[in-house]
């Protein structure tokens, strides 16, 4: 699955100097411009993964409460995953992320997704609730993140 590039004119990530700034992130599917909705909009291996921290039970009376926010917070966190690795980086080296929810309570769902990505220690961090998001109402979380990766000497 390609998790593309930004749906606007505005660059998924720039570096300057010794850091990498990456534009805020959210769960929209490149190919049908959609919000993640489920756990079957994201890869088998992001399912593993979520089936370890006791999502996607597969049990419909509990996916359909859990699904949108832990879906959407795997899939903008391996967007970040990625967009770092591009980089030639990895989470390590992404030391900050500011966290935006449309709904607060959300954010502990994310927080328990965010520690496959950080198991040791999560970086710097600020959560911030807001009342809408672009593309629309469906996407529930957006991540923007700094990275620090010192340019090496040639």
């Amino acid at each position: 699955m390609s998790m593309g590039k930004p749906m606007a004119n505005y660059a998924a990530a720039k570096r300057v100097g010794d850091f990498v700034f990456m534009s805020g992130v959210v769960a929209v599917d490149p190919a049908t411009r959609r919000a993640v909705a489920g756990y079957d909009a994201i890869p088998e291996e992001g399912r593993t993964a979520l089936q370890g921290l006791g999502y996607a039970t597969g049990q419909m009376s509990v996916d359909i409460f859990e699904a949108p926010i832990v879906a959407q917070s795997w899939f903008v966190l391996e967007r970040i995953r990625q967009i770092a690795a591009e980089h030639g980086g990895t989470m390590e080296d992404v030391v900050k992320l500011v966290q935006y929810f449309r709904h607060l309570p959300h954010y502990a769902f994310y927080n328990r997704v965010r520690g496959l990505f950080y198991p040791v220690e999560p970086p710097v961090s600020t959560v911030v609730e807001v009342s809408r998001f672009l593309p629309g109402d469906e996407v529930l979380v957006e991540v923007e993140a700094t990275m620090y990766l010192p340019q090496r000497a040639t």
